[in-house]
């Protein structure tokens, strides 16, 4: 997956005849672009639903922060192993060859660029690619940064899966965030309900869209989106 503003790029793909992806049509999209044989960390929350679609043949090895290699899909019915969860406490399986270390362990390897990708939720994130996704400064917010900052450094990827919008209908691709910043820069690639975009020094270049098009999403949206 490689994204820069000086390769020539191609039109967006408007995918108009439908509505906005689902969560599980967005774990599917972004699956689609996890590179074969990386080892890959899923963060806590809507990210966790990518492992349910990739191909079991594709090498592709899922981390967890809490200390696991070769994490498996969602466990279900009698596959539940109470001691066996990812980082956000769902019971999970583990696959041929899992290996499991203390938490420093894991920590190290997520700072220290052994990861090849990352997927991560986000409050916002700016046309830029900075990401803010452990708190909003709401003084009555709690705070979870949990490993975030460190697999927004640390990983060769960093992908953010999020809807575009918020309950209220705030774009949450913006200017510049207002939230505290998790990362400066970090984002290589975003993938929302409404679209794909990839962020950079001049602006969002799109992808593809889903239920809309490129001319809607200007008058939605207050970024710069390159033609």
């Amino acid at each position: 997956m490689t994204d820069t503003h000086t390769t020539p790029a191609a039109a967006p793909v408007e995918h108009t005849g439908r509505g906005p992806l689902t969560t599980d049509e967005l774990a599917a999209r972004i699956a689609r672009d996890v590179p074969s044989g990386s080892y890959v960390n899923l963060g806590i929350g809507q990210p966790t639903r990518i492992a349910e679609h990739l191909p079991a043949d594709a090498g592709i090895v899922l981390h967890t922060e809490n200390g696991m290699l070769g994490m498996g899909p969602a466990a279900v019915g009698e596959e539940v192993d109470p001691d066996l969860t990812n980082a956000g406490k769902v019971p999970v399986t583990e696959l041929p060859g899992a290996a499991y270390f203390h938490h420093a362990d894991s920590f190290a390897m997520m700072r220290g660029g052994h990861l090849d990708v990352c997927v991560l939720g986000a409050f916002q994130v700016s046309q830029h690619g900075d990401l803010a996704n452990w708190h909003t400064g709401d003084p009555d917010a709690i705070p979870a940064v949990g490993g975030a900052m460190d697999l927004a450094v640390g990983a060769r990827q960093v992908l953010v899966m999020m809807k575009l919008f918020t309950r209220d209908g705030d774009p949450k691709l913006v200017p510049a965030c207002t939230y505290p910043l998790t990362g400066a820069a970090c984002v290589h690639r975003v993938y929302t309900d409404h679209g794909v975009f990839v962020p950079g020094p001049d602006g969002l270049r799109v992808l593809e869209t889903y239920g809309t098009t490129v001319a809607e999403l200007r008058e939605r949206l207050s970024v710069d989106l390159l033609p």
